[in-house]
Order: C-alpha cells, then structure tokens, then sequence
C-alpha cells in the first residue's frame, strides 16, 4: 500500500469582504510519499492558493491538510512553523535568496532555524547540496553573481537542507530560460524518484505531463486528473545523490 505523504480533505480557502471570493473550494486530495504531482489551469483558478495551504504557508478557512499523518488545522501559530521547517521545503518562481548572504549561507537558513546541527555539520551539509547540484564552485558567490538557473538552484539546495518529506514549488521554472528550466525540472524529478514527495504549480503543459499526475484547477475546483508519462531528458547537471 502507498504511503500518504500529504493529504487535503474539505479544503477551502475564502476571502472575506464587501464581496466575497473562495480560492480553492472543497478540494480533496491525497499526495503518496516520492509522488510527482503537477497543478496546472488558468490564471486565478486558484493553483498557488491551494499549493500555499499544502505548504502551511496559509489556512484554510475549511477543511483539514494533513502533512506525513498530522493533522495541522488546530496547530498553534509555532507549531504549525514547525511542521513547515521541518516537513516543507519550498521554491518559488522568485528564488528569495537573501542578497546579502553567500549561496552557502543561504543554504544553512532553514538548518539554523531548526537548530539541531552544529556549524560544523550544517556547513558540510550545506556544501554537498551545492555540490550534489552541480554548484561546489559558487558555494562563497552571491546572488547576484549567479546566473538565474544557478541562484533557482541555490533555491532547491536551500529547500532540501533540513531533508523535509515534501517539496512544494510554485512555477520554479517560470522566470528561466530553456536549458535552466529543464535543469530545475529534471532536479526535482530525481528528487521525487529518491523519494521525497514534490507538488509544482507550473503554467507549462509540456513539463506537466513529465509529472506522476497532472491536476488541473478551474474555479477552485480540480476539473480534471491526468497521469503522467514520468519521462524525463538526460539531466543538464549531475543528478543530485543522498539529498
């Protein structure tokens, strides 16, 4: 039997006001552990809406997610943050490195927040991932003097430093070109075939369909369900090991 990674049931998240808006609208799911899943649909369906509450960036205003068999909707503030840092790993389209820091320093951000390593174990940690991503060069570079494809994947590093079960990214390649984006989507891909389980929001139908299992959103709702192929090219950088 699979094992359930992450799981949504009932999930609606609504904006109240003058006029009232719901973003996501009763949506049940359930994710398996080392699972590819992709979110596609129009813009305003309600993609980044329903990937931010699976992440524990949001609440719902219903329903229950439930993050490797916690459920996490009567969580505390901090204990809720603690799942994210612990659980979670996240990209953005919109690496948000800090510009100030080194790659490396990035990197050890999430590690220094959960605080259970010493420096000297965090630093090497920190090194591997950007090794094991093709980066052992620009360990000591800032952002600024990386390529975009490079600070995404800066990014990634920094999003599996604390191993997390799971990793949601929104459009992550959606502000690369077409070699990094294909760098950035074959690194996740390995990622879920190690086992970690990956949900992407992504506007592009040809990557989608490289997923385990597409989901597409209108209106809040998933309209349809496709699997995916799970074919991947030849990966641009060396396939990441021991992540």
């Amino acid at each position: 039997m699979n094992e359930i990674a992450l799981q949504a049931v009932g999930l609606v998240r609504r904006i109240e006001g003058a006029v009232s808006h719901t973003l996501v609208n009763g949506i049940d799911l359930a994710v398996n552990k080392g699972e590819f899943v992709a979110i596609t649909g129009p813009s305003g369906s309600g993609k980044s809406s329903l990937l931010y509450l699976l992440g524990l960036l949001d609440a719902p205003t219903d329903g229950e997610v439930i993050i490797c068999g916690q459920p996490t909707s009567k969580l505390s503030e901090d204990d809720r943050a603690h799942v994210r840092l612990t659980k979670c790993g996240f990209v953005f389209q919109f690496h948000f490195l800090l510009p100030e820091f080194t790659s490396l320093e990035n990197v050890l951000l999430p590690m220094r927040a959960e605080g259970k390593m010493s420096e000297k174990d965090m630093q090497a940690r920190g090194l591997d991932l950007l090794g094991s991503l093709g980066l052992q060069d620009h360990a000591q570079k800032r952002p600024n003097q990386l390529s975009g494809g490079q600070r995404q994947r800066v990014a990634i590093a920094r999003a599996l430093s604390n191993r997390p079960e799971i990793i949601v990214a929104d459009e992550p390649t959606g502000a690369l070109d077409a070699s990094s984006t294909e760098q950035v989507f074959s690194i996740l891909r390995e990622i879920a075939d190690q086992g970690r389980t990956v949900v992407v929001v992504t506007h592009d139908p040809a990557l989608a369909a490289r997923a385990d299992r597409r989901l597409h959103i209108v209106d809040g709702k998933i309209a349809q369900t496709f699997e995916g192929q799970k074919l991947a090219p030849e990966p641009v950088v060396a396939a990441p090991t021991g992540l």
